[in-house]
């Protein structure tokens, strides 16, 4: 149920705070910090990280003026307090659902979201963009880019600050430091130091004594140079910063109101042509002890009990294919030295935390870096070890430079665990796993299968610990498995070797993936309508099993194709392979089912697979117009 208060209520837009007294804003935070607990309570998602900034998101609205001055988030998991502040609190319950809110900013949901952001470690390159072309444009609006909660781990936003520095470009940047460990905890004199030091008293002794050094040598000016960087950096922690051209200001306590509303206002104010720094330190969770105490802070959360900080679970015997794939390798490393994993600042996501519980020395958390994890890996399988990459297939996508280059052309044995499959629900299409069978199948040297329940992964784990002369990556899908035995871990797959589930006549269906029950389904109710099928798992895209599809189309009037993947996919390799036979000469029909050509919104999964044809019923009407029937089987609602 909706609460009441006394100054929530009245703010809809980021207008209506700029007449409240300090003291009114830290009422107001306090009030936004309930109301986001209370909201994600009910829809899950990001809590913890959007705690953190309250202070931060009413200080920034309230001195300056957005949407005209950009102000953009990263990660933008952070933003539900942002959301709620600027034209969305009435909607703010439809968070992640189907025709809702987002749980990252979206450009095409709000002005006040000039920039998309769901992965990380981008806003300060897009930041940089939006100045330079106010630059140009001789627009006097600020841009902020607040970047946080890990992103600063990502070798992009490094790149970023690089650029901005060398640009002397006026752009502000805030760093969020809640758990990155980049400088010692600070307390209240830090703070008022910070104050001063972004003050215009300090700015303007700062420039006047540049000009008076100007006038002087040029070895004095660089003493005097060092001595001013000694100065800042033994205070503040600014040397980094500094070296790449920003001014820095800080460290602050990211929750005093006061401290903040002060250098906010500093940095927008001063005259400093260059990139501004300002370093807060936060606490990830801040004000709900339930997620100041848990060891993730509430990062992701499912819904939750607000009194008892207690998530509701799912109500399952049968594992997650996450936890079947955390296991399953560790069986193997508990038997093989050599086997390493690897996870780009998601081991609870991937299950290499279990891992790296059992083998603390042998499981690697890069951080948000998944280019440094694959050429990291590619480093580890040159001498010899067994690299296991567990990266989501969103996520995958940010290093595909490295998985050509360093590790497909030397032909180095790194394995792939893909994570996250397909449709995702909730998180939408940023983070669902579309492409990576167009862009890992379309490279030589590689291995590519698709377990299509929790057996064959572990198969296919299993088959992938003897592959040492190729990269190798098998995709599995969020969520829980089909509920069947699983396999010990001697039980391999034949490279390229496919399976023949139902055997019959007439129309083949080739799945690879795991919509293989949707498949049997389908099967199952045309076999009642008197049509025979063949149904096949294929389990490999690379290399695919010739032998069994040339069989298949001489033995079939159709063959349909079934992925979980976008076009370019299993279904293009199945029809290559049988235009270069000269199989489609002979009057097969041949259709494929795959991922529309567009970016699915986020829903529920069902529904979402229901959007994309990749239900059973849909199925069922391909086939059917492969046959050229009459009958149609309608979509129940």
């Amino acid at each position: 149920m909706k609460k009441n208060y006394k100054l929530l209520d009245k703010i809809n837009f980021p207008k209506d705070i700029k007449n409240l007294s300090h003291n009114e804003l830290k009422i107001l935070s306090d009030e936004l910090r309930e109301e986001l607990i209370d909201v994600v309570s009910e829809t899950g998602g990001h809590l913890g990280a959007g705690l953190g900034v309250v202070e931060l998101t009413v200080a920034l609205h309230y001195i300056f003026n957005t949407p005209n001055d950009k102000l953009i988030w990263d990660v933008g998991h952070q933003t539900y307090p942002h959301k709620i502040l600027t034209g969305r609190k009435d909607r703010i319950r439809s968070l992640r659902k189907g025709g809702g809110l987002s749980g990252f900013t979206k450009r095409s949901e709000s002005e006040y979201d000039p920039f998309g952001a769901a992965h990380s470690s981008t806003s300060i390159s897009s930041a940089l963009g939006i100045a330079i072309a106010n630059k140009l444009s001789n627009k006097s609006d600020n841009v902020i880019a607040v970047i946080g909660d890990g992103a600063l781990s990502a070798g992009m936003a490094y790149e970023a600050m690089n650029n901005a520095g060398a640009s002397k470009t006026k752009m502000i940047v805030i760093l969020n430091d809640n758990d990155m460990s980049i400088a010692k905890p600070v307390g209240a004199l830090r703070s008022y130091l910070a104050k001063i030091l972004s003050g215009k008293i300090y700015f303007s002794l700062r420039e006047s004594i540049k000009l008076i050094i100007s006038a002087f040598s040029k070895r004095f000016s660089k003493k005097a140079g060092k001595a001013e960087d000694f100065l800042r950096s033994a205070v503040t922690g600014g040397t980094l910063f500094n070296s790449m051209g920003f001014y820095y200001m800080g460290p602050i306590d990211g929750h005093d109101i006061e401290a903040l509303l002060s250098v906010l206002n500093n940095a927008k104010e001063i005259n400093y042509q260059g990139p501004i720094m300002i370093h807060l330190k936060t606490q990830k969770g801040k004000g709900y002890k339930f997620a100041e105490n848990s060891k993730d802070k509430f990062h992701g959360v499912s819904k939750f009990n607000v009194q008892t900080g207690i998530q509701e679970k799912t109500k399952s015997n049968i594992p997650a294919y996450t936890k079947v794939f955390a296991n399953t390798l560790i069986k193997h490393a508990e038997k093989d030295s050599k086997i390493i994993g690897i996870t780009a600042a998601m081991p609870s996501g991937t299950g290499m935390d279990l891992f790296g519980e059992k083998f603390p020395s042998r499981m690697f958390d890069v951080g948000i870096a998944e280019q440094h994890a694959v050429t990291f890996s590619a480093g580890l399988a040159t001498e010899g070890y067994k690299p296991f990459a567990a990266i989501y297939s969103t996520f995958l996508q940010r290093a595909y430079d490295q998985v050509v280059h360093d590790v497909a052309i030397q032909s180095l044995p790194v394995r792939f665990a893909i994570d996250r499959a397909g449709l995702v629900g909730a998180d939408g299409p940023t983070h669902a796993g579309s492409f990576d069978i167009t862009y890992l199948a379309t490279l030589p040297n590689f291995v590519v299968m698709a377990a299509s329940d929790e057996a064959e992964l572990v198969r296919m784990i299993n088959t992938s610990v003897d592959i040492n002369d190729r990269p190798s990556a098998f995709r599995y899908p969020r969520g829980n498995g089909i509920g069947i035995n699983l396999p010990s871990i001697n039980e391999k797959i034949q490279l390229g070797k496919g399976r023949i589930i139902k055997e019959g006549k007439k129309v083949a269906i080739i799945n690879f993936g795991a919509k293989l029950k949707e498949c049997l389904i389908a099967y199952e109710n045309l076999q009642k309508k008197g049509i025979n099928l063949t149904v096949i798992d294929a389990r490999f895209v690379k290399p695919l099993d010739e032998k069994l599809f040339w069989q298949i189309a001489t033995d079939h009037e159709a063959i349909i194709t079934i992925e979980e993947g976008s076009i370019g996919g299993f279904g293009s390799h199945v029809a290559q392979f049988l235009a270069d036979k000269k199989l489609l000469e002979n009057n097969l029909k041949f259709r494929s089912i795959f991922l529309p050509d567009k970016f699915i919104d986020q829903d529920k999964p069902d529904l979402m697979y229901k959007f994309a044809g990749l239900d059973a019923a849909s199925i069922e009407n391909k086939i059917l117009d492969i046959l050229n029937s009459k009958v149609v089987i309608k979509k129940s609602n």
